[in-house]
């Protein structure tokens, strides 16, 4: 099981702050997750559909698409941020 957190926009648009997964066993790093959240349609194909840009961290370290996740993990998405 992995805790995800969802922040920003993000978690405005899906209703959730975070929530507890099982991992699946062809969910094995960032991209895959992403892509899983995705086929759960509706508002989660829109918002982790392949031409949004999210950011991800796992454990509280940024990543990428091919960063491993495991049983345990805590990850992150968020939209990108500017300052002003």
């Amino acid at each position: 099981m992995i805790r995800l957190r969802y922040f920003a926009s993000l978690r405005e648009r899906l209703g959730s702050a975070e929530e507890n997964l099982d991992l699946p066993p062809t969910v094995t790093d960032v991209a895959a997750l992403i892509h899983h959240l995705a086929n759960r349609g509706g508002v989660w194909g829109q918002a982790f559909e392949g031409t949004q840009v999210l950011l991800a961290a796992v454990n509280q370290e940024a990543a990428k698409g091919d960063t491993p996740i495991h049983s345990g993990d805590e990850v992150a998405f968020f939209p990108p941020v500017t300052g002003g």
